[in-house]
């Protein structure tokens, strides 16, 4: 049988990952509570320098790894890519979410939080200038695993959540997916279920990117390293064959030699030309 929980030592190097210092030439808003009463998840939201009054911005939620069980919206990685962001004319809100442990399964809570913080964007988009028809996702991980989900998902999935903010669409206009989990089945068995993918192989479907592949899905940007030894570059491959098949819009970025939890500034190569264009393209240009 495939083990319960992921290896600890490599959730654990990717939890204990430090929030740097923060930039100075950004606006940084810390603790921002999204998920309504009763609930202890916090946001952290990065802003540009200025926006100019009157102007519309696009926003990105941007989803911590740590797999399914672990990570933290300002570990080193989110703060890069929130920083990236910021500078570069967009608002970033990287959240916190629920979080599995051996007795506390948490799907599909995990997704529903996602899609409620692009609902607390469109919710919030007058008071912080944001463009509510322009906004995407980024994640690494477990993360980029809830990224392509909050992507691909529709209404007609019923993976929305009923409320808070229930008014407001979680559709997202695109999507990257840092080396995430395309396949549950053939990753591990996953806490966040409570059973394992043989007790309950619909629920891992169910969580699964590759089950909401379609022609006119949102555009996605997969990245992932061949030196990964946390999730197989194999499973960026296969989502990259499956969006290629189906007719759907996709770019894909194998590094050779890039190991897993990278930033957007690995040493092997610099992606933040490659994502900002992507969002560019998707998020800006379209208006």
């Amino acid at each position: 049988m495939k083990r319960l929980l992921f290896v600890i030592s490599s959730i654990m190097a990717v939890a204990a990952t430090l929030r740097a210092t923060d930039p100075t030439d950004i606006r940084i808003e810390r603790e921002v509570p999204y998920l309504g009463a009763g609930r202890t998840e916090l946001a952290d939201l990065y802003l540009p320098p200025e926006i100019s009054p009157g102007q519309r911005v696009p926003a990105v939620v941007i989803i911590h790894g740590g797999g399914f069980t672990g990570g933290h919206r300002d570990a080193a990685r989110e703060l890069n890519i929130g920083s990236t962001l910021a500078r570069n004319g967009y608002i970033g809100m990287s959240i916190d979410y629920a979080l599995a442990d051996i007795s506390r399964p948490v799907w599909p809570q995990n997704l529903f939080d996602c899609k409620t913080a692009v609902r607390w964007l469109r919710a919030n988009a007058d008071r912080l200038q944001i463009d509510p028809n322009h906004i995407g996702v980024i994640g690494g991980s477990a993360g980029g695993t809830l990224a392509s989900l909050v992507t691909l998902t529709n209404v007609n999935d019923r993976l929305d959540p009923d409320g808070p903010y229930g008014n407001f669409p979680c559709q997202v206009q695109c999507g990257v997916d840092m080396y995430g989990i395309a396949s549950m089945a053939e990753w591990h068995d996953s806490a966040m279920f409570g059973k394992t993918s043989e007790e309950a192989p619909e629920l891992y479907q169910r969580a699964s990117p590759l089950t909401y592949v379609h022609a006119d899905s949102p555009p996605m940007l997969i990245l992932h390293g061949t030196a990964d030894k946390t999730v197989d570059v194999s499973q960026s491959e296969k989502f990259a064959e499956t969006l290629k098949a189906k007719g759907a819009t996709y770019q894909v970025e194998i590094i050779p030699d890039a190991p897993h939890s990278f930033t957007l500034q690995p040493k092997e190569k610099d992606l933040r030309p490659l994502v900002l264009a992507f969002f560019d393209r998707y998020l800006k240009a379209a208006k």
